[in-house]
């Protein structure tokens, strides 16, 4: 956790390079009496010790990774100007460094021609999706599965979009039967595939949701907020591959920098494969100037002041480490689903769990076995506690029952679903950390 004196230095030495930049104004003192900031800052620091160690790999609960060093230091240095990329006057090399982080998001799923830009988080990027479909498509349906991202539901309301939620298969995929039921009966404008869910990290079969397209003509929006930059990765299972493989036919995708790409909070991105949606931005220019090198971020998005230092650190870290097969961030990837597998195949093999399908990309849920369902919910909920006490931070999820179905050889299906334990292995770290961790909830599992 530490900020080693290496990255003080390099800080430093960056601010006094940025400086330069200004030297030709009059100086000014700012008049900061760095005495009265210091009991602040250090009761803030008092006050920040009461949060889960969510840099330490023995945090393994929710989707929570640390940023890359480079993004960290990006973001501070970028503070001592504190950019707005609403504008370009309030942002002008950041709003560029935005547009090329951007561009490299958007090579990266296949799209060369794009209209997209940064955001608060996978919720905004949503909301933007949902907003085209509702303009393009106006009263018609939104479809996602029960497995969806709940802001979907909750956005459509707020945009006053029609919405239906249809049900999963028992690997937590949208069930594309129950989609062609609606499709035959209603009038849907969009279809939301998951790639990557928050409960499971299931990806929505994509290649038959794009076939079902062809023959009902609505958007396909990718709800890729947390699997997106699984893309890069080379060991996914073949069936998960092939998902990917069909990104780049999508009409709108959502991924979140600030989970795998190594972002601060937040720093989330919205991309539309056709240009042309920039008409449906309230601006009084012709369509020409969307696809003109000017583009305005500020005008192309339902957010208006949005931090610069997000796409400066965002810029950094792609510079540091580039979006490709292969690299050091797909090698990242690659090791964090290693260790699913890894702690899956651990916990699959132990008679005292109880554990669902093989995780697609590197979320695992997992539960100690009782006689019932209920009696494993109510020992989930002490086990998440007692874990804890073993410095060992997991999540808490409830899940339908089918998705356990292999593990519950002779136990009472009392109930129609389970709490459970969820694990987001997202750091490359947790792969070295994978023994600590099964011996932890081994010991976690004799104390209850």
């Amino acid at each position: 956790m530490r900020m080693n004196g290496e990255e003080l230095q390099l800080l430093n030495e960056a601010i006094s390079d940025l400086e330069k930049g200004f030297s030709n104004l009059p100086d000014f003192e700012s008049h900061v009496d760095m005495e009265r900031l210091r009991p602040v800052l250090l009761e803030v620091a008092e006050k920040m010790r009461d949060n889960y160690p969510y840099f330490h790999p023995l945090y393994a609960g929710q989707m929570m990774k640390p940023p890359h060093p480079i993004a960290r230091l990006a973001y501070m240095l970028a503070l001592y100007v504190n950019p707005n990329n609403h504008a370009l006057d309030g942002g002008r090399a950041s709003s560029y460094m935005e547009k090329e982080a951007v561009a490299a998001i958007a090579r990266m799923f296949g799209w060369e021609t794009h209209m997209g830009h940064l955001c608060g988080g996978g919720t905004m990027a949503n909301m933007e999706a949902l907003w085209v479909a509702g303009a393009l498509n106006p009263g018609k349906l939104v479809v996602a599965s029960q497995q969806a991202h709940y802001t979907h539901e909750r956005i459509t309301h707020v945009l006053k979009i029609p919405y239906r939620s249809v049900p999963v298969d028992t690997t937590a995929r949208m069930d594309l039967n129950a989609l062609e039921d609606v499709l035959k009966h209603k009038d849907v404008g969009m279809v939301v595939a998951t790639i990557g869910t928050t409960a499971t990290g299931s990806v929505d079969p994509l290649g038959e949701i794009l076939a079902l397209k062809e023959r009902y003509h609505f958007r396909v929006h990718a709800d890729a907020a947390y699997g997106g930059y699984f893309i890069l990765a080379e060991n996914l299972s073949d069936e998960t591959k092939k998902a990917y493989q069909h990104l780049e036919e999508v009409d709108s995708i959502a991924i979140d920098p600030h989970k795998h790409g190594l972002q601060p909070y937040g720093c989330g991105c919205i991309l539309f494969k056709d240009p042309a949606i920039g008409k449906l931005y309230t601006h009084d220019s012709p369509y020409t100037y969307f696809s003109s090198g000017e583009m305005h971020l500020g005008e192309i998005s339902l957010e208006c002041s949005r931090p610069g230092a997000s796409a400066v650190a965002l810029w950094a870290t792609q510079r540091l480490l580039p979006l490709k097969k292969g690299g050091e961030l797909a090698e990242g990837l690659e090791e964090a689903r290693k260790a699913a597998l890894v702690l899956y195949e651990r916990l699959s093999a132990d008679t005292r769990f109880i554990t669902a399908f093989p995780p697609e990309l590197d979320i695992l849920v997992y539960a100690p076995k009782a006689g019932s369902v209920s009696e494993i919910s109510a020992l989930s909920r002490k086990f998440f506690e007692k874990a804890a006490d073993n410095n060992l931070h997991l999540a808490l999820v409830t899940l339908p029952v089918s998705f356990f179905e292999a593990s519950l050889e002779g136990v009472k299906r009392d109930e129609k679903t389970v709490t459970c334990l969820r694990s987001c292995l997202m750091k490359p770290e947790h792969l070295d950390w994978i023994k600590n961790i099964y011996r932890i909830l081994v010991k976690t599992r004799k104390e209850l």
